[in-house]
């Protein structure tokens, strides 16, 4: 079973960043799926806003939310007991689930196939806890389709550094347009891809992105960047600087592709 390296690790601003998202802005191409009494699993949860967002949804159906560290769970458990929704969240692995055969109609993902090193393994078994005629949904931003205005070759810095650590996490950055391929060689021949954008230009998005960036890049992905000889500390402060720099531009502008599948899971043998 692979080992992953998780690339943004779980510092405080990543969990923060994690735990702003929401089902209508991570996974509307899920959402009309969903219907009252829908059980689901979201794989990779992490601090749950978005798992909380689908258990509204599908109440009074099960919703269980796994991570395969235990640190983010406990702010998933508190989100979700503010909002009075009843959620499982545990420890578990996205390459040995530890649900039997067909327990859920909907294995949920976002943002978890492009940090692991086998993501055709981790959707075969996504497809294994899934009833038959139920639905394997999954998420993943693509970091070579990223564009901002106005340009900074610091940013253009951070983005290589980015993609270069993660793929020597043996991870693909470039997850979003690989999905589509990914879901196939699992097995899934009935897939319905599409492609959705997040756009941070208002001056309160960019404030969030860019400030959340500009401390991120001291964390995760930038220790490991000085501790593979890939950058050093002034380059890295370069790119903080260049991150509050392009948020507080009144032109400030940047586009996040992803891409999306869900795939129908087939009657057993």
């Amino acid at each position: 079973m692979p080992r992953d390296t998780y690339t943004h690790g779980h510092p405080g601003v990543v969990v923060r960043s994690h735990a702003a998202r929401t089902a209508e802005d991570s996974c509307a191409y899920l959402l009309d799926r969903l219907t009252p009494g829908t059980s689901l699993l979201d794989v990779g949860c992490g601090p749950g806003s978005i798992t909380a967002d689908l258990a509204e949804r599908v109440a009074p159906g099960r919703v269980r939310g796994v991570e395969v560290v235990p640190g983010p769970l406990e702010q998933a458990r508190a989100g979700a007991a503010a909002r009075g929704l009843k959620v499982e969240f545990a420890v578990d692995d996205g390459y040995a689930l530890s649900d039997p055969d067909g327990t859920w109609d909907v294995v949920h993902a976002h943002q978890v196939l492009q940090h692991v090193s086998d993501p055709v393994a981790v959707l075969r078994e996504m497809g294994r806890v899934a009833r038959p005629g139920g639905l394997v949904a999954a998420r993943d931003a693509d970091y070579a389709g990223f564009h901002w205005w106005p340009h900074d070759p610091r940013l253009d810095r951070w983005l290589e550094l980015y993609r270069a650590v993660a793929r020597g996490n043996d991870a693909e950055p470039d997850a979003g347009r690989r999905l589509l391929g990914w879901a196939h060689a699992a097995g899934f021949s009935e897939v319905t891809p599409s492609a959705s954008v997040w756009c941070h230009a208002t001056p309160e998005a960019r404030a969030a992105w860019g400030g959340m960036w500009a401390d991120r890049i001291h964390t995760g992905v930038g220790r490991m960047a000085v501790e593979r000889g890939l950058a050093g500390e002034s380059e890295l402060d370069g790119i903080s600087a260049a991150w509050r720099e392009w948020a507080a531009h009144p032109d400030g502008w940047i586009v996040i592709p992803h891409g999306e599948v869900l795939c129908r899971v087939p009657d057993r043998p």
